[in-house]
């Protein structure tokens, strides 16, 4: 679909790559790796053809689409939510107003028989047909599922976009884009504003409904469940293994000790060689062999091995001191503004040495209760108890937009650093890949990643026990994620986590704090714990009866399905509720569910899309020369067999989509 070929980019003269080629065929997954710098968001770029490459060329059909979400744009606020989103399917309304326009000619002229009325009615045809292909008739209903899937609640979807933060209008912005379903996705870290239930559902319609994707992202397990194919950008040039993220990671190892060993064969041999030529240069008897090695050498093709990264991100968070028992308890707290209340009757308790995560959809409470606990919010209610000797330190969201743009890397801490430390600032710089000349870089000039480093250093230099980090992995690429967890899972004191990474959390997290609907709830144990729980409890709430479109059989449609729901009730002789059913068994059903649903709902479209046809055949029969034509009666009878069978069809699909539901 997309061919790339001998592509170079240099900046400043010096390659980012060069001699790259692949191509990004039909319904390819593909995730886009490599370390920070690399060139990942260059390459989106070019591919969106929002950047030149220095030389070779980018491939693109005429009639290929293109969407991509950069991690940055600017945003307009000027409609509400719903507005803003429509403008997906402004093609929609175009191809509207054209079959509004040939259906009222249709309507005024009498020359039934002349070849221009055939004309119009073959481009109405055809017009209605390509609108029914594209949805035309059910937009509204994609459009609300996509908002609600993102997170966004039916209140939202007539507020102006003004009202939202830059993360919730980011929303809007993979909404658009996911609703006019170009040919090819480009993404650059699309999960940084999302939740875990949001990434999950972005995770499903990537995976089932979207066309080719290619996707930048530091969220591993977002890219196992996302993506079938991983090229990776390292050194300048590109690998491409036909694998997801995990079983490249595995690869790329065994490629890199396969061309280590034969490196080492071949400066063994280089070696020999070289010593023969040598030994024997000025050996007449020797001299024909002599040119003939150093022959070989010239033609030698070496070996190179892909430089490894070893500069390592050493991160320990030291202890200060011994905190009391339970560092925070919380007894009946509710916070509200106004008549909006974002929690009440909060009552937890942390121990001391715990690690916690709290988790749930943005604008739930998670920031508020964290200020609470830090003391800049202090108009809640109920009792808020910090334990003796606590000591916080806090990692904010926005900590890396917070650090002044025009100091220095070594100014920046040279600032915060007291004592003894500041003999040590450039040793700690070097510790988090700041050393020599990147120390004297400018704050602005930093990538995102490199942002939230230095933000750690500054949280680091504090004496603390208790760490409260609010979404500490968004811009840090895997390795430094690796480490930030491994520092946290040895730290002697408590921290709270407020994270969407589940790869992240697991293993760290010992205990999660659901935010939703007001309430906090505990669940004891970890993030998939937690995860396998919700998805069980929550099936219920998903998978309610489908709200079916309204057509002319869309009232004996209604009536199947509440004789299905019937039945399914009579059999069950107990609500679906009660069932439990195993995480395996649960994945099976759900799956056999969505491929019900889409039976279904492709039942739909067409049947919608058969009465449309018939509708059309008897409007013709009913002129003079149409009731004439023979040829017409049998389309009829044709599309009314078509229509039977199905609705035929359907009915199996519905009925066997409730039993299904049921056992849910």
């Amino acid at each position: 679909m997309i061919s790339i070929e001998s592509l170079k980019v240099e900046f400043n003269a010096t390659p980012l790559f060069e001699d790259v080629s692949y191509v990004i065929n039909k319904k390819d997954r593909i995730a886009l790796v490599g370390k920070n710098g690399a060139g990942k968001s260059t390459m989106l770029k070019i591919l969106a053809g929002l950047q030149q490459p220095t030389s070779g060329i980018v491939s693109v059909p005429r009639d290929c689409t293109i969407g991509y979400l950069p991690q940055v744009m600017k945003l307009a606020d000027s409609r509400t939510v719903r507005e803003e989103a429509e403008l997906a399917f402004e093609h929609i309304h175009e191809m509207q107003a054209d079959i509004d326009r040939m259906n009222q000619q249709l309507a005024d002229r009498t020359d039934y028989e002349s070849e221009d009325y055939q004309k119009l009615i073959e481009r109405f045809t055809h017009a209605n047909d390509r609108f029914l292909m594209m949805g035309g008739t059910n937009y509204q209903a994609e459009l609300e599922r996509t908002l609600l899937g993102l997170g966004f609640s039916r209140a939202d979807f007539d507020r102006p976009t003004s009202e939202f933060s830059g993360g919730w209008r980011m929303r809007i912005e993979l909404a658009k884009l996911l609703l006019r379903r170009p040919d090819v996705l480009l993404l650059d870290e699309p999960t940084n504003h999302l939740d875990i239930e949001s990434i999950q559902w972005l995770e499903q319609f990537l995976a089932t409904r979207a066309n080719a994707v290619v996707l930048v992202s530091h969220d591993r397990a977002f890219l196992n469940n996302v993506t079938t194919r991983t090229i990776e950008i390292s050194c300048g040039r590109i690998y491409d293994y036909k694998v997801k993220y995990d079983e490249f990671v595995v690869l790329r190892k065994e490629r890199r000790e396969q061309q280590l060993r034969a490196y080492e064969n071949q400066q063994k041999q280089i070696e020999d060689t070289e010593a023969f030529i040598e030994r024997f240069r000025y050996k007449a008897t020797k001299a024909v062999q002599v040119q003939s090695r150093i022959k070989q050498l010239e033609k030698l093709e070496r070996i190179e091995v892909d430089e490894e990264d070893t500069s390592a991100l050493r991160l320990k968070f030291t202890c200060s001191s011994r905190s009391g028992n339970y560092p925070v308890i919380c007894e009946d707290v509710a916070k509200a503004y106004g008549e909006h209340v974002i929690f009440h009757d909060v009552n937890l308790t942390i121990n001391r040495g715990e690690k916690v995560a709290f988790v749930g959809k943005n604008g739930e409470g998670k920031s508020t209760l964290v200020k609470c606990i830090m003391g800049e919010i202090t108009d809640y209610t109920g009792r808020l108890t910090l334990g003796h000797n606590v000591q916080i330190g806090y990692f904010a969201q926005n900590q890396a937009q917070l650090l002044d743009e025009n100091l220095t890397v070594f100014d920046t801490i040279d600032r915060v650093a007291v004592g003894d430390i500041r003999t040590k600032i450039r040793d700690i710089l070097g510790a988090f890949m700041f050393g020599g000349e990147a120390s004297e870089k400018k704050v602005k000039v930093l990538s995102g990643g490199e942002r939230t480093r230095l933000a750690m250093i500054k949280l680091l230099l504090e004496p603390v026990n208790f760490l409260i980090l609010d979404e500490p992995t968004n811009h840090l690429d895997m390795r430094s994620k690796d480490v930030l967890k491994e520092a946290i899972t040895n730290f002697e004191g408590t921290a709270i986590i407020v994270s969407h990474d589940r790869d992240f959390l697991n293993g760290l997290a010992t205990k999660v704090y659901e935010f939703g609907g007001g309430r906090v709830t505990e669940h004891l144990g970890g993030i998939y714990d937690f995860l396998r729980k919700k998805q069980i409890e929550n099936l219920n709430e998903l998978q309610k009866s489908p709200t079916l479109s309204t057509s002319p059989t869309a009232e004996k449609r209604g009536a199947l399905a509440t004789a299905a729901d019937s039945a399914a009730t009579a059999s069950s002789g107990q609500p679906a509720s009660a069932a439990r059913l195993s995480y395996e068994e649960q994945k099976e059903l759900n799956k056999r569910l969505r491929k019900l649903e889409r039976r279904v709902a492709d039942c739909e479209a067409e049947i919608t899309q058969t009465e449309s046809a018939i509708a059309i055949l008897e409007a013709r029969m009913a002129t003079p020369e149409g009731a004439a034509d023979v040829s017409l009666y049998e389309q009829h009878a044709k599309l009314k067999a078509q229509l039977d069978k199905v609705m035929e069809e359907w009915e199996t699909a519905s009925l066997e989509l409730e039993e299904q539901s049921s056992k849910a």
